[in-house]
């Protein structure tokens, strides 16, 4: 017991040890400057940008008295890739963009070519990105570090000071220093000239702009022109400058490969989107396109605000209590919640701290409507987080009050193109499926993870976006989950809307997701012939045990529209005519699927922090 704390003790010194100091950092980024690119491919001042109807607005709302704000919500993957494009290609001065995930694949290297061409052209661009969830090729990382002068990557909490994290690593993480190994950066943004901005929940990979042939999000940005804009770059300086996010010539494996010579980096994963690739490159450059596509859809709107963790979270008592955590203020931005909360979030788990506002809700003389839109366990890739949120199912229905809708994998009406998905044929996405099947109940790394196969073949869609209505007067689109994980552990931003008809817009965006052809919808199961009270009650005895939560009869489940019938709450009298049960886990083929959630239910209660 004794060496097992030393070795921590030691481990945990090691980490903080090998995370570069600002002397060092000074010394990398010194030695690597008279080896990066200088040379500029445009001499004017505008820096060749392209003209961009956005950029007029951003100039016309920048400084507006009183205070005025253009904002979009990009609702389908192309437009947000589109939109993303246009901007970096439309910059003359700066772009700031930061993100959790950035994957090499075909968006990736798009959004990266983008970026490096705008710094030939002489914007500065500042990239900075979360370690775990970025590129790992160390001599890949070493040629960026030299690609050019305006172009400069970090990378935000490295383990151990270094850009690519072996098994070994990652274990001596968790064990060293648990909380800030997983303390992680899950803010997304885009920043143009100080002008214009994108955020949301969308991430730099393929899925998330419906470029992938098996698995895309149904996911939300907003786009933002004003004032507001200034905010979202105080917050991205402010991760910029502290000391967890390093430069690449900074880290301890990048800085081997750069001082034994040039970097003898591998080719980047070939391209699978060429054409897609080539038509969201041309409607970049249009105007008109632009201006139909992202102009006018906008709304005018004046009270927008960007609210944002700070880069040190996990945060003290005391920082909790100068209300510097974004958790709180949306708690209490519930609190105000009078008629009708709407909530989308692809986890439904929930902190202590949220539960407790949910029940002081539901206490009142009149509680408002709680209207939740979240994933099935065949919609979603993350099936340990599902199987905690099943395990609470009676708690959300029962004593929060929550209408709970779960999206389907095959929605008949989301803003995901098919087409542009390059989806795969019926015998191919069978095969898939088959593999799908053998990786789940396998070994290795892609054991239990992704999405599970269905009954039936398809380009499947999972939940992503997080977004949240209030009295339809309030509307806020962003990053944070509602989970554990958001308020305690992953920074977080969100930009919130003070306007009825943003409010109403987005409304009616969630509630076509909880449509029937959309959704499944959660209600009480038909109650057993005999004992039906002493089965309530042993489930409620077992829903609040950590372990050996292994009773088989969940309190509700999954219902689904007849045909020839309309939408109905779970509390309406003709409910139960109308809807018919299917079952826990509709359209999931998987063989002890009810036995695996029952495991991770009853042994996986203590890992809702982290999940």
């Amino acid at each position: 017991m004794m060496l097992r704390g030393w070795l921590t003790l030691l481990l945990g010194l090691a980490c903080t040890a090998c995370m570069p100091t600002r002397q060092q950092v000074r010394e990398a980024l010194v030695d690597v400057a008279p080896r990066q690119a200088t040379a500029l491919s445009c001499a004017r001042d505008d820096r060749c940008a392209l003209p961009s109807p956005l950029r007029a607005l951003g100039e016309q709302h920048l400084d507006a008295i009183p205070a005025r704000h253009r904002v979009v919500t990009l609702e389908s993957g192309e437009d947000a890739l589109l939109a993303r494009i246009h901007l970096i290609r439309a910059a003359r001065e700066s772009i700031e963009l930061q993100a959790f995930i950035f994957a090499e694949d075909d968006a990736g290297q798009l959004v990266l070519q983008e970026l490096l061409a705008a710094a030939k052209r002489g914007v500065r661009v500042r990239v900075l990105l979360d370690q775990l969830f970025s590129p790992d090729d160390v001599d890949r990382l070493a040629e960026l570090a030299l690609a050019h002068r305006g172009f400069e990557l970090r990378l935000y909490n490295p383990t151990f000071g270094e850009a690519s994290t072996d098994k070994l690593q990652f274990l001596a993480g968790i064990l060293c220093c648990f909380t800030r190994f997983n303390q992680r950066m899950h803010n997304k943004l885009l920043l143009v000239d100080g002008m214009l901005a994108i955020t949301g929940g969308r991430n730099v990979e393929n899925r998330y702009f419906d470029w992938d042939p098996q698995f895309n999000y149904r996911d939300r940005d907003i786009l933002v022109v004003g004032p507001v804009v200034h905010e979202m770059l105080r917050s991205f300086d402010t991760f910029w400058q502290h000391r967890l996010s390093v430069p690449l010539a900074a880290l301890r494996d990048v800085r081997r490969v750069l001082r034994r010579g040039p970097p003898q980096a591998e080719p980047p994963p070939p391209i699978q989107r060429g054409n897609s690739m080539l038509d969201i490159s041309a409607q970049a450059d249009s105007w008109r396109l632009i201006e139909r596509r992202l102009v006018a859809p906008g709304l005018d709107v004046h009270k927008v605000e960007f609210l944002s963790d700070l880069p040190n979270k996990p945060f003290s008592r005391q920082q909790r209590n100068q209300r510097r955590d974004l958790s709180a203020r949306l708690r209490g931005l519930l609190s105000e919640a009078q008629q009708r909360v709407l909530l989308q979030t692809p986890y439904l788990v929930f902190s202590d701290a949220a539960q407790a506002q949910f029940r002081a809700l539901r206490r009142r003389p009149q509680p408002p409507q709680i209207i939740v839109s979240t994933n099935s366990l065949a919609a979603t890739d993350a099936f340990p987080v599902y199987a905690l949120s099943h395990k609470y199912k009676r708690r959300y229905v029962r004593e929060f009050g929550f209408q709970i809708y779960e999206y389907k994998p095959y929605p008949a009406s989301a803003p995901v193109n098919p087409a542009a998905s390059g989806a795969l044929d019926a015998k191919a996405l069978r095969a898939w499926r088959s593999e799908s099947r053998r990786n789940f109940g396998g070994s290795g790394r892609a054991a239990r993870r992704g999405p599970l196969p269905l009954r039936q073949a398809g380009m499947r869609i999972g939940l992503h976006a997080k977004s949240l209505v209030i009295d339809e007067a309030v509307g806020m689109i962003g990053t944070h989950n509602f989970d554990p994980r958001s308020d305690r552990l992953n920074t977080e931003s969100v930009v919130l809307v003070r306007d009825a008809a943003f409010a109403r817009q987005l409304a009616r965006t969630i509630l076509r997701d909880t449509l029937p052809e959309n959704s499944w919808v959660i209600a009480r199961r038909p109650r057993p012939p005999v004992l039906s009270g002493l089965n309530y009650q042993l489930g409620k005895v077992s829903e609040r045990l950590p372990l050996f939560d292994l009773w088989p009869w969940r309190y509700a489940t999954s219902w689904d529209m007849l045909p020839g019938c309309s939408p109905l709450p779970p509390s309406h009298p003709r409910f139960a005519e109308c809807y018919r049960p299917v079952g826990d886990f509709p359209e999931v083929a998987l063989f002890g699927k009810s036995l695996y959630t029952r495991i991770l239910t009853a042994f996986g209660a203590g890992l809702a922090p982290i999940l």
